[in-house]
């Protein structure tokens, strides 16, 4: 099969897809598609596709909606580069609570008598101390959770809100972490708030001038999921009157660099060499499965399919999450004789996947009378 690399993925990942694959950047005809940052909007994508592995948590780089009605599944790999992202978070804090940054640039502008002028001019970039502070973490998935735990160490009050939160999610958050019911309670009581949540409809500008507004005065703001997040007007005028006192993020865009109290960093969450390694392996493991047994893992479109193989044939299909499909899908098998082992449906919003292994291959009369089905978006016997 042929995977085609839109952007360098570490030879590890790369080699745990093992034999079997022809792997490149020039590979025409890609069964399926690693990435990380390069944007596919306007991309083609030919019959053969079947899967996009994004070696990273975002995916507004790559057309979901598109995918979806195309039968293409598109992985992620959530938590693969977790604990560079909290690393960096860790950082964010402290240049938020201390004006290090300002203090470096003065200091490597002095060219005489540096240490009097130092003892002298140190004093207008002090700060204050994380211990006793509150922070305020908007997302508590792989990342959030991290963070919020960490910040415990760091002697600081934690308050956390996420109306999606997973059970297992919880169960790895510190017990000392104060849940939040809304966003609203970090907004009241945080002096310090990091996001952690995707870029959707939903999220995006959701720190604009009605939500800056129920801020603490003098809040500093984190940002190291998405630029969109934060509406860069708002805070900007926020910024100015002092409401935000700094805010770092992860994300620099033309409306924010150079703005005064801003820390713009550039897009370092992920970029170490440990990240980059288990997001490759995460990726090409969840591609490689899917492609050979059709598998899903980690998907943002598809729901999680996993069964173990068994039979002599398996029957993989994507549709839509509608009445009776599964029923004409059964049919069809029965019309032919076929046994079916073992079988799995489930479904996300709009998609569901169906996974059946048989006793014998279906015929090819068989598949073009379940690919006609209407809501079946595409169906491959592995």
């Amino acid at each position: 099969m042929n995977i085609q690399l839109l952007n360098k993925i570490a030879a590890v990942g790369i080699k745990e897809l093992g034999d079997g694959y022809n792997v490149g950047e020039t590979v025409a005809n890609p069964d399926g598609i690693m990435v990380r940052s390069a944007k596919m909007h306007e991309m083609e994508f030919g019959k053969e596709l079947l899967a996009i592995a994004r070696a990273g948590a975002g995916v507004n780089n790559i057309p979901i909606d598109r995918c979806s009605a195309e039968g293409i599944v598109v992985f992620n790999t959530p938590g693969a580069n977790a604990n560079g992202v909290k690393e960096l978070a860790i950082c964010a804090l402290l240049l938020a609570a201390r004006d290090v940054v300002g203090g470096i640039k003065w200091a490597n502008g002095l060219t005489e008598d540096v240490a009097a002028q130092v003892e002298k001019g140190k004093s207008k970039f002090a700060g204050t101390e994380l211990a006793g502070k509150t922070l305020g973490v908007i997302g508590l998935g792989a990342i959030g959770g991290l963070i919020a735990n960490a910040a415990l160490h760091l002697g600081m009050k934690v308050i956390g809100c996420d109306p999606f939160l997973s059970v297992e999610g919880a169960w790895n958050l510190d017990n000392h972490v104060t849940r939040a019911a809304t966003y609203d309670e970090i907004y009241e009581k945080a002096d310090y708030i990091t996001l952690h949540v995707p870029s959707t409809k939903d999220t995006k500008n959701m720190i604009c001038t009605v939500s800056i507004a129920k801020m603490k005065p003098g809040v500093k703001l984190i940002n190291l999921a998405r630029a969109d997040l934060v509406n860069a007007a708002d805070l900007k005028t926020a910024l100015a009157d002092g409401k935000i006192s700094t805010y770092v993020t992860d994300f620099p865009t033309e409306e924010v660099i150079n703005v005064d109290h801003v820390v713009a960093i550039p897009h370092l969450g992920a970029s170490t060499e440990e990240s980059e390694d288990n997001c490759a392996v995460m990726a090409a493991r969840e591609l490689d499965d899917y492609l050979k047994n059709g598998n899903i893992k980690n998907s943002v479109n598809f729901p999680q399919v996993i069964m173990p193989r068994s039979g002599a044939a398996r029957l993989c299909v994507l549709h839509a999450n509608v009445p009776a499909v599964l029923t004409k899908i059964t049919a069809a098998l029965s019309d032919e004789g076929i046994n079916i082992e073992n079988m799995t449906n489930k479904s996300k919003g709009d998609n569901a996947y169906t996974m059946l292994d048989l006793g014998t291959a279906p015929s090819a009369d068989a598949i073009a009378r379940i690919s006609a089905v209407d809501g079946i978006v595409r169906v491959r016997v592995i």
